[in-house]
């Protein structure tokens, strides 16, 4: 390591989901996922189309009633009826493939918005915290534009700033390439992994195998609403233990 990289080994648990149950009708789409994310840990979830990654996410954020199971944040159970939802959704950041901007407010609107509304944070504040996280994403000259001038990986791009804003403890991505342009991914995916050097807290649920082999320190594989897997990169690109990962990772790396 050189003097200018910082350590971003994983150190404590933060985040820790039990026996989570969730159904649709009778469709049960996640069935028992126990899932632990330690501090500065990158996890990226990877498994077919309704293998039940995106609801997980949504499950880790209170924007879905779990039928059973408990999670915790930094020690904490979030899952606690008792607990203010809205106070813990300002430690967690999320992020989907659609960008969900506001249209009628400028792209700094978007972003100082829920540092002013739900942190109060002052004005000038979030108004240079936001000039600050622009620059980083590469989209310094666009804070007065509107989402609807943006090309998507600039509004992913904002839509990530937006989230980062907020400081939130853990960052949870739901496919947020997905519906980009493969010409606009690499730029969306470069601010991942500045957050991801930076030590940032990341559960992502991704399509793009090269890049989650790239930059996760553990790759989950689900299938059928329960994970199949998980184990570092190397291992389970190289080695999977499960035949169905390897089934999975020949038709989507071959």
């Amino acid at each position: 390591m050189t003097g200018t990289e910082k350590d971003t080994t994983p150190t404590g648990e933060l985040l820790r989901a039990v026996a989570i149950r969730k159904s649709f009708g009778g469709n049960e789409v996640l069935r028992g996922i126990d899932l632990t994310v330690r501090q500065g840990e990158v996890v990226c979830l990877i498994g077919a189309s309704g293998s039940g990654k995106s609801t997980l996410l949504r499950c880790l954020d209170l924007l879905e009633v779990l039928d059973d199971g408990d999670i915790w944040l930094d020690g904490r159970e979030i899952t606690d009826p008792r607990v203010d939802v809205d106070e813990v959704r300002r430690s967690i950041g999320i992020v989907f493939q659609a960008y969900n901007l506001f249209p009628h407010l400028s792209v700094l609107r978007n972003i100082t918005l829920g540092p002013i509304k739900a942190r109060g944070t002052s004005g000038a504040d979030a108004r240079a915290r936001a000039h600050a996280l622009l620059e980083r994403v590469g989209l310094s000259e666009k804070s007065g534009a509107y989402p609807d001038s943006l090309s998507g990986g600039q509004q992913q791009r904002v839509a990530l700033a937006r989230a980062i804003a907020m400081d939130p403890q853990v960052l949870l991505l739901d496919e947020i390439t997905s519906a980009l342009d493969p010409m606009l991914v690499g730029e969306v995916l470069d601010v991942i992994r500045g957050l991801r050097a930076d030590g940032m807290t990341i559960v992502m649920a991704t399509h793009e195998m090269t890049f989650a082999r790239e930059v996760a320190d553990r790759i989950v594989f689900m299938a059928d609403g329960q994970i199949e897997e998980s184990g570092p990169p190397e291992q389970i690109f190289t080695a999977p233990n499960s035949p169905r990962t390897a089934e999975f990772l020949a038709r989507h790396l071959g």
